[in-house]
């Protein structure tokens, strides 16, 4: 998922515990987690970094942490998670005692700016650098990473334009208050508005700890009540799973398609599954991303030159592709589009 976020709305501070982008991610553990990586490699030098995550169950949070582990261990610095699993005011506390240890930089991932504000403005006057990714902790002094969340969406919803020659009833999973979601959705609703042979007949979606299999009953329930529905859009993974539940349990594979957002190993063996109906989806490689947040990260904690506002390039990534290149991981996905891999971003002399 990506960009700033948001002050909830009345209610959805209770989604806010739960598990999310959008987009379109996990590391576990209650507090810090340990380490990746303590010996100084070459010329590079050796600090001490702290990721502390509000989310950390799900493919997306899983393949962003090994990037961020992997370029840990190469840039020799010392990584110590911490996961809130979810839990706000939990993450709040978590970056209290990140700051505690003094860090040379501490990575914000995801999370709210309510209960982060406080706690980052502290770390700052502590003179601790921080880049947050796909939150906005409300301090202008912070590095940001962000996936190019307007781009994911013209890029799946480009897609579904083309595939439906922009007439089709559309079934659509969103939930407002998330910053990636929040940016998607802008521009479906542009996409709407100069596509008016497109009817949203349905609005579905849900974030917690069973966002997927919530949201397949609820596309059922939506495909029961519409008949004539032929695209379902689902701009982040665990939406696009859900959907793809339900259409292959009302047995419409033939006539319902799905366009979603992310990517992960998981999500490609469903994207690839004999009979699949997600035909698409628009995503960076989360463990790419992670790599950029620990690069700027280290950037920042020994006086490098970064940019105030990182922004990672997506991919359209169709079923047809994958299928043709014999793609099943995403190892795979970075040979066949080289250009998810960023090592010019935040790059480390």
């Amino acid at each position: 998922m990506s960009l700033r976020t948001l002050r909830l709305p009345a209610g959805a501070a209770l989604l806010a515990s739960a598990a999310l982008v959008l987009a379109g991610c996990s590391g576990t553990g209650t507090g810090a987690s340990g380490s990746s990586g303590s010996a100084s490699t070459g010329t590079k030098k050796a600090v001490n970094i702290a990721l502390v995550r509000q989310l950390s169950t799900g493919d997306f949070y899983e393949q962003y942490l090994s990037g961020a582990q992997a370029e840990a261990k190469k840039l020799g610095v010392n990584l110590s998670t911490f996961s809130a699993d979810g839990d706000n005011a939990k993450q709040a506390t978590q970056l209290q005692q990140a700051t505690a240890a003094k860090p040379g930089a501490i990575i914000v991932d995801h999370g709210f700016t309510d209960s982060l504000k406080a706690p980052v403005a502290a770390a700052i006057a502590a003179k601790i650098p921080i880049v947050s990714f796909d939150v906005d902790t409300g301090s202008t002094d912070v590095t940001t990473v962000d996936q190019s969340d307007a781009t994911i969406a013209k890029d799946i919803t480009d897609k579904l334009v083309s595939d439906t020659g922009g007439s089709a009833e559309v079934i659509y999973a969103y939930v407002a208050g998330y910053a990636p979601l929040d940016k998607r959705d802008a521009v479906w609703k542009t996409v709407k508005a100069a596509n008016t042979g497109l009817k949203q007949v349905a609005q579905v979606g849900v974030v917690n700890a069973s966002t997927a299999a919530q949201t397949a009953d609820q596309v059922k329930a939506a495909l029961q009540a519409h008949p004539g529905v032929t695209a379902i859009l689902a701009p982040y993974d665990e939406f696009a799973k859900g959907a793809v539940q339900a259409v292959n349990e009302l047995k419409l594979n033939d006539t319902v398609k799905v366009y979603g957002a992310d990517i992960s190993n998981a999500d490609i063996s469903v994207i690839t599954k004999s009979g699949s109906p997600w035909v698409a989806t628009a995503a960076t490689d989360p463990a790419n991303v992670g790599a950029v947040s620990v690069r700027a990260a280290y950037l920042r904690a020994t006086g490098g030159t970064v940019d105030a506002a990182i922004e990672v390039p997506p991919a359209l990534i169709t079923q047809d592709v994958l299928r043709s290149k014999s793609i099943t991981t995403l190892a795979g996905l970075a040979e066949a589009f080289p250009d998810l891999e960023t090592p010019d971003i935040a790059a480390v002399p």
